[in-house]
């Protein structure tokens, strides 16, 4: 399998000094930037901005080091297109090259009556060249910079002017890309693609079965996360007749036809009583599975459900993701490794990315070891290797033609068996997104019992 080139733009190490100024007084005094919290909104070229914390610095450390904080404050990814749109050369425009744009503000993050509440301290601009960025790792910036309104060139420390630290840099992410050429429950085929050349890697088979059907497969009931029994809620109160989905399952072969994984609806869908949703407190949830020794072990659980949205945003998919990980005591241990949502109609990526990410999950403690410029504090997971960018799939929101696209990380593929289990996880994320339909709404054909019983 041959990777295609990705890069990803990394900013870090925020801080911001500002001059000594007397506080106005009176009512009309507003926001003063020395006491109030600062952010900023960081953006490059058109990619969606993305927001972090500024931490203000005591203005008497004149001439201080810039500070190796070892935050991440912001991840762009660019793609094999997305590098060959910013190093062409226009005809009429001259050379094309990636801009890094930070608007830095003071006060607290939100709008008010559609206003954002912030006001703006300043602004920096700095050019990358992506290009040599595929092959090896580029620091384009790293200290102090002078921000004005119209952002202003690297400058010492002053007293004259507010000067935010950063760190920019770009490293190459090469990643395998593969795309289904059918929706997952059509049970398609899932090609390799490396720029304009797409080769089949594996197929899917999905079914959609009963209960008991679920029960005979050959499959332990000790799955291999200790004493952890995950098809225990089959049976449960939860299923109610006309308002539960149950049963899906999408099965993962090799070109030679042998399974490499499978994704199984383990608890199903239900509607909350007196709604027509899936709740947040009561999730449908998928078990990703890799064969060993010669049976099912298991890998992930994905749990999704319908988030309620507000006005013109709609409702979503939430969704959380753990690694399942086996430990001494044979209990099993799941480490969160993704929490948030997808717009239900629109669609959009399901990501797990550890970047920025604490080793422990949630309440862990971040592993920084900063070393000065670059360093944003990767922590070491304790029981693998996942860390910095893992996956993404692509999923169309309800009532399209889903055909997701997933990429994976190179670091995180080792064999065949590696790339299929996100595969069966990006079938699982795009099948909820049909699962979790308000239960008003019929589903097509394919994603009932009784049409898969057909295709067996």
């Amino acid at each position: 399998m041959d990777p295609c080139p990705f890069v990803r733009v990394l900013v870090g190490n925020l801080a911001l000094k500002m001059p000594v100024a007397p506080r106005p007084a009176g009512a009309g005094a507003g926001v003063h930037p020395s006491t109030s919290p600062c952010y900023c909104k960081i953006r490059l070229n058109k990619l969606p901005y993305q927001m972090a914390e500024a931490p203000l610095l005591p203005s008497d450390e004149q001439g201080a080091a810039p500070p190796a904080s070892g935050v991440l404050a912001a991840a762009f990814h660019l793609s094999k297109a997305e590098l060959d749109r910013l190093t062409t050369k226009p005809s009429l425009f001259g050379n094309r090259s990636a801009r890094l744009k930070v608007a830095v503000y003071a006060g607290r993050r939100g709008t008010t009556c559609g206003v954002n509440s912030g006001r703006l301290l300043g602004k920096v601009v700095i050019p990358l060249d992506v290009k040599g960025a595929a092959g090896k790792p580029v620091v384009y910036h790293s200290g102090w910079i002078s921000i004005g309104k119209l952002g202003r060139k690297a400058s010492s420390v002053s007293t004259a002017a507010a000067q935010l630290n950063l760190t920019v840099r770009a490293e190459p992410d090469p990643r395998f890309v593969f795309e289904f050429d059918g929706e997952p429950e059509c049970s398609p085929q899932v090609l390799q693609v490396q720029g304009s050349m797409k080769q089949p890697m594996f197929t899917c088979k999905f079914s959609c079965r009963s209960t008991s059907d679920l029960r005979s497969r050959s499959m332990p009931a000790n799955t291999g996360s200790g004493g952890r029994n995950w098809l225990t809620s089959f049976g449960s109160d939860r299923e109610r007749t006309g308002k539960e989905r149950k049963g899906w399952s999408v099965t993962v072969h090799d070109l030679s036809g042998s399974p490499v994984a499978l994704a199984s609806m383990v608890t199903p869908f239900v509607a909350s009583p007196g709604t027509d949703r899936v709740s947040n407190s009561n999730p449908g949830a998928w078990l990703v599975l890799r064969p060993s020794d010669g049976t099912w072990k298991p890998w992930g659980r994905l749990e999704c459900w319908r988030e309620r949205g507000a006005g013109a945003a709609g409702d979503s998919l939430g969704y959380r993701f753990e690694l399942l990980l086996p430990d001494p005591t044979g209990m099993g241990v799941g480490v969160s490794m993704a929490e948030a949502s997808i717009p239900a109609s629109k669609g959009g990526r399901f990501v797990i990315d550890l970047t920025a990410s604490q080793p422990f999950g949630r309440s862990g403690s971040p592993a920084c070891s900063p070393r000065g410029s670059g360093d944003f504090g990767y922590g070491l997971w304790p029981f693998g290797s996942y860390r910095g960018f893992v996956m993404s799939a692509a999923v169309q929101g309800e009532g399209k033609c889903s055909r997701p696209t997933v990429e994976v990380g190179v670091p995180h593929v080792g064999c065949a068996e590696d790339a299929a289990a996100f595969v069966a996880l990006a079938a699982a994320v795009d099948l909820s997104i049909d699962a979790c339909r308000l239960f008003s709404h019929r589903l097509r054909r394919e994603l009932s019992a009784s049409r898969s019983d057909l295709l067996r």
